[in-house]
This record gives structure tokens, sequence and C-alpha cells, in this order.
């Protein structure tokens, strides 16, 4: 039985992807060769960030296979499918561990698992909703696809968190306002699926080990007419982790631990986060999001956008300064030598720091004043980082815990800021390049400030080569390196080959 035949057949009983299929009456198949390598201890940043988890050690290969049927919007009701799995092997990453028994650290190797299901997925809708059960990457609707550092929300940088979710399947038009005005929203539940690789990679010595957590994402946005010139996007998306246990550790032993299950109406009470013994229920995180396109005479497309973070009333109420992402993106109406550019400025520096005061922490406190601030952006004292199997659910930007040699499952260096600019373009009609560059520094968080900053510098350079518009293959070559004191010095390069069709189920 050939891969194909594998490929379908997983799609008919139930399994389901991500990658949409070229024709709603078609099954989309891929298979994928990945070889990369490396200088350092893991993958440099820009080639592990926004692929959805793929890929992030040193060194490996791997066959990444997947297989999709997309929606038909031509009809009321349709039915979308996929699957993604990876198979293969790599050097893992060292980690600092604490031995109990002994009293002493030793080294251990943590590496990606030999066989990882990255997208699955099965969805149904009617007219303009949808419902989808499973885990599937999403584009963010904000920031711009490809060419951004990653929405600082939800981005494509750690792997999809299965779940339930409702939503619209695209931007409706709002009854009664002649197309001037579209909705767009969703509603998810999910669990994640990381506490056995959290327990392998944390060191048991110091911090927080959180396990079998829930999840939850909602975002609804407003866009105005987009067929004119000028066209505006804006809405919030919000996020939050609830339930499962959290378990802290302090010099070797374990100084507590919290079990707080699941109930249902946990999904409630997240939905609009209120007070409960944690003050606020769930982990709360989200962003308000601004974009507004502009299209030229010729069909060229400019857009500025911003995403702002929120934790807490302090973020909510904008009292976080310049905190966000903000970005300028360019588009040209057909390839040519510079077809698409985005330049961001990214600013995580304003969130206060240690101090945090509310009276109403504090039953029968005389004390009426507020000190706001200490929003440590990703981290969460009962729910642990913002993190799936070690990479951050929102921007690649900030060195996500998986890169912590010493085994600290929390963001160690929150209170950065820089810089993030990539172009792309087409060359000759079977090859395309992308280059990207990276700048930030970062001062540790603040419940543990640094007196001097630590910087990086990364850089990637990319090309792409297609066999031809019917030729089945593909390829993608990445260099990519890391220079400074945040990520160390790092070189290393990414080879994928590509194999991909379509099989046709349309009656003739």
């Amino acid at each position: 039985m050939d891969l194909r035949h594998l490929l379908i057949g997983a799609l008919m009983t139930g399994v389901c992807f991500s990658g949409a299929a070229e024709r709603p009456d078609s099954i989309s198949y891929r298979a994928s060769a990945i070889l990369n390598a490396s200088s350092g201890d893991w993958a440099p940043y820009l080639i592990g960030a926004e692929n959805d988890g793929r890929v992030t050690d040193a060194s490996g290969g791997w066959l990444d296979v997947a297989a999709s049927k997309s929606l038909d919007m031509s009809k009321r009701f349709s039915w979308s499918a996929g699957v993604e799995a990876m198979f293969g092997g790599c050097q893992g990453a060292e980690y600092s561990r604490w031995d109990e028994a002994n009293k002493h650290f030793y080294s251990h190797r943590l590496g990606q698992a030999n066989a990882r299901l990255i997208q699955l997925w099965g969805e149904v809708k009617f007219r303009g909703v949808f419902a989808m059960a499973g885990m599937r990457a999403e584009k963010s609707l904000i920031t711009a696809r490809g060419l951004s550092s990653g929405d600082i929300t939800r981005s494509r940088n750690a792997r999809p968190v299965p779940g339930i979710t409702i939503g619209f399947v695209d931007f409706q038009n709002i009854p009664f306002t002649n197309g001037w005005v579209q909705i767009e929203g969703q509603i998810m539940y999910g669990r994640m699926m990381d506490s056995g690789f959290k327990e392998k990679e944390f060191n048991y010595y110091t911090g927080m080990l959180a396990r079998d957590l829930m999840y939850t994402y909602k975002r609804c946005y407003f866009r105005t007419k987009p067929t004119e010139r000028v066209f505006v996007t804006v809405g919030m998306q919000a996020a939050g982790l609830f339930g499962g246990n959290s378990t802290t550790y302090l010099r070797g032993d374990e100084s507590s631990r919290v079990d707080r299950g699941f109930k249902f109406k946990d999904l409630w009470n997240v939905f609009l986060p209120k007070g409960g013994e944690d003050f606020v229920i769930g982990s709360s995180l989200g962003s308000w999001d601004l974009r507004v396109d502009l299209r030229l005479n010729n069909d060229t497309g400019l857009a500025a956008y911003f995403e702002w973070p929120w934790e807490d009333g302090s973020g909510i109420g904008r009292r976080n300064g310049w905190d966000g992402l903000w970005g300028i993106e360019y588009r040209a109406p057909r390839a040519s030598w510079i077809d698409g550019a985005v330049i961001e400025y990214l600013d995580f520096t304003n969130m206060s720091g240690p101090i945090h005061y509310a009276p109403g922490d504090h039953p029968g406190t005389s004390l009426t004043g507020y000190a706001t601030g200490g929003d440590d952006y990703y981290n969460n004292n009962a729910y642990g980082a913002w993190t799936n199997y070690g990479l951050c659910m929102g921007t690649p930007f900030l060195r996500s815990p998986l890169y912590n040699a010493d085994g600290e499952l929390k963001f160690q260096h929150n209170r950065a800021r820089g810089f993030h600019a990539a172009v792309e373009g087409q060359v000759a009609p079977q090859w395309r390049y992308k280059a990207v560059v990276s700048y930030q520094k970062a001062w540790g968080d603040g419940r543990r400030p640094l007196g001097t900053a630590l910087h990086d510098t990364s850089a990637m350079l990319e090309a792409r080569w297609t066999k031809g518009a019917d030729s089945p293959w593909s390829a993608r070559l990445q260099l990519a390196l890391d220079a400074g004191t945040l990520r160390g010095d790092n070189f290393g390069a990414m080879l994928t080959v590509n194999y991909s069709g379509a099989l046709s189920f349309k009656k003739q």
C-alpha cells in the first residue's frame, strides 16, 4: 500500500489536518523530507520560529506527511478534514535536573519525539458558521502572513492545541449595513497535552510545574467594506489557561501543590474571567488589535497594524505604554523582485516591576490606593508559562522556556524590545527568496531584572525552488544564524524537499 492510499484511508476513517486543498472536490497530500543541522544546542531562532513547532532541535531528520480536504465555500453545507504527522529523530538538548536522592544536579537530554501528530481535525460548516474538533494551525488576521514575527496572542510558533471550536468561517456582513461592516469571531475550548514533556524538561529544584491544564481562546473582529481603497479591521483576542494542578519546588523540595481539576462550570467562569481562589479564575491573556489596509491604484497593498497585549486591567486600559507589536506591510500586485515586505517594532518593557497591590487582595486593609503592574507577560503564578511543548503560543520574539538549559519552565527574559524585518520576492519563474533579520535587547523579567541587557541578532536567508507549475516537486533551503548573549552564537541550515499533489473525487 503506497503513501497516497495510507493518507486517504486515514481521512476516510475520521482522522483529520491543516493546509487547504486547492479544490474542495479533491484531497491534497504532501510528503516532505527535512534535514537540519546547527552548531548550537537548538536550531537557530528563525528556523524554529513560526513553524508550528515542527523543528527546534539542533540537528535531525524528519518525514512530514499530510493530507487534507478543504471546505467548499460555494455550498451551504460542506466539510473539511486533515491530518499531519512527523516521523524521525534528532539530537536532543541538555537540561539540568535535580537528583533529590543524591542532592546534586545532573544533565539529561530531551529532544522532540520520534513520532508526533502536528495537526488533526474534522470540520463542518453551514452557511457562514462552522464547528471543528481537533487541532489545526490558524493564520492571524492582523499580522503579515509569512513575513511577520508572529501574532502576540496566538501565533504559528507552537503546535496547535486540540479542542472544540465554533465560529464564523470568514468575515460575515452584518445585516442592515449594506456590507459596510462585517464581523468575524470564534470560541474555542481545549486541553493541553504537553504535561509529559514538561515533566521531562523541568529541573525539580526551583519553580513551578503546571500540568493537565485546560485552554480557551476567543476573538471578535469587525471590518469595514474590504472592496474599498481603505478598510479597517479592529477587535480583541482573549485566551486563557485554567484547571489542572500546579506543584511548586523550592531548593529541591516540593513546597506547595494546588489541585484545581476541571468542572463544567469552569467553561463559563473563564468565558468572562471573574474572582475566585486565584483572584481571577484562570490565566488570562489577550490583545487589542487594529489593522488598516490601503489599496493603491495599481493594486499595490500597504497596511499598518498593531497588537497591544493585556493580562489584567492595566493592560486592557492601555496603561502599559508602547508595549506590543507595531507593523507596516507592503504587498505588490504581482510577483517581482520584491513583492512583499514588513518591518515591525516590538516592545514588552512597560509592564512595570514586581510590585502589584490591590485593596481587594487584602480584606480589611486601610490602604485604599492601587499599585498596578507586575504583569510578567506570558508567565502566571498559578498556571505557569504560556507555552505548548515549551514554545510560546504567542510571539516567538521572546525567548521561549524550551531554550532554558536550566530546566526552568518560565519566560526568563520577557522585558525586551527590538525590531523584526523581512522581505520576499521572485528572482526567476522557478525561484523565490525570503530574507529576515531580527534584533532585540532583553533585561530579564520584572521580578528578576538584569542590570546589563542581553542582546540578540538573528538572520535567515531562504531560497524556494519549484520545478514547474505542473510538477509535484519543490524544495526549500534555509540558512540562519544567531549572534549575541541572549540566544548565543549559532549557525544552522535546514533543507526541505516536498512532493505534493491532489486526488479528485468529483463525479464526471
